[in-house]
């Protein structure tokens, strides 16, 4: 009678297990060593083969770079501080310094 057919969703890709990921890549004849791949491998395999742009995150060695800019001027603010008897603003660029430091070793 009225039969309706449901569309299967499916899931996200980073949401799925290796092997649910395993049996999608076998399903399409772009991809090969599917059983070889790890799942990282297998996703970024899968939209490469399904035109999918990937999210690729900032490369850290760029902001490393940017971070350590700052940490300089902070520096040197720091030493012109110290210089002028302002321990506060010397304390303050200090814990600055600290937590861009603390960034860089996170991003490296």
């Amino acid at each position: 009678m009225g039969e309706k057919k449901k569309e299967v969703k499916e899931k996200p890709l980073e949401k799925m297990t290796a092997k649910e990921l395993r049996e999608v890549g076998k399903q399409l004849p772009e991809i090969t060593g599917v059983h070889g791949m790890n799942k990282p491998e297998l996703i970024s395999a899968i939209k490469k083969a399904r035109g999918i742009e990937e999210d690729t995150k900032k490369t850290s060695s760029a902001s490393v770079r940017e971070i350590k800019k700052k940490i300089k001027e902070f520096r040197v603010q720091r030493m012109a501080a110290l210089e002028s008897d302002d321990n506060k603003m010397a304390e303050i660029y200090r814990r600055r310094i600290t937590r861009l430091k603390k960034k860089t070793r996170r991003a490296a």
